[in-house]
């Protein structure tokens, strides 16, 4: 889920750069460092979910 939203900031932050759309708390480098940051937390497992069903040790 946090590659999708990385994928979004990050053509977010293409379309502001071909518009020449900046502002002073966000611009395209802060886009940037924000989906670094979102791949980061994707590659280190979070927001992953979980498997909540319980294991099973063996069949009868």
């Amino acid at each position: 889920m946090l590659a999708i939203v990385a994928a979004v900031v990050f053509a977010l932050a293409l379309l502001f750069d071909l518009a020449d759309i900046s502002s002073d708390a966000i611009n395209n480098s802060t886009l940037t460092v924000l989906g670094l940051l979102l791949i980061a937390l994707h590659l280190a497992g979070v927001g992953g979910g979980a498997n909540w069903r319980p294991r099973r040790r063996g069949r009868r």
